[in-house]
């Protein structure tokens, strides 16, 4: 039964990456670093302008391999109202950064790998939990809705919700 969990898990990461929601790069092509496919992807404007206002850009575009979990546009308009726009305020910045390393683990993790795990470190130090749930990806109750974006320096996989520590 864990076997064919782990295969269905497997099977419903994969189909998640045939999701639209990010333009695909070519799996030859992986000049660009993770901040780079974010902004080249067109969906992640706000976590690209939080990224930034942390002063976390030339870590996500350093040598890694880091694994992000990103949240789209949508997900960040999804959070109450203002809330955005405080976090983006310069005497907000710890929890600013606090919020974003909890989205990135530190290593290449792909889809493949994620049938084996139920929590992972993040760079902020507290653990995401991953589950799967009707053969959905779930990374701390937020939805998998593409996976394996590869970059130079790891991997994205696209979220539908802002995960909070």
């Amino acid at each position: 039964m864990k076997i064919m969990t782990g295969v269905m898990a497997f099977a419903a990461v994969m189909m998640l990456a045939g999701s639209p929601a990010v333009k695909a790069h070519d799996a030859h092509d992986h000049g660009q670093d993770i901040v780079e496919t974010a902004v080249a992807a067109g969906a992640f404007e706000t976590l690209v302008a939080a990224v930034q206002a942390a002063g976390l850009v030339e870590t996500l575009q350093g040598e890694g391999p880091f694994t992000v979990f990103a949240p789209t546009d949508e997900a960040f308009a999804a959070l109450p109202e203002g809330t955005v726009e405080s976090l983006l305020q310069p005497e907000n910045r710890d929890q600013l950064v606090a919020i974003l390393t909890y989205h990135v683990v530190a290593g290449k993790v792909m889809a493949a790998d994620v049938v084996n795990l139920t929590s992972a470190e993040t760079v902020n130090g507290a653990s995401v939990t991953i589950a799967v749930e009707d053969g959905a990806v779930k990374i701390d109750g937020a939805t998998v809705i593409q996976a394996d974006v590869e970059a130079s320096n790891g991997v994205i996989h696209v979220i539908d919700q802002v995960i909070l520590p």
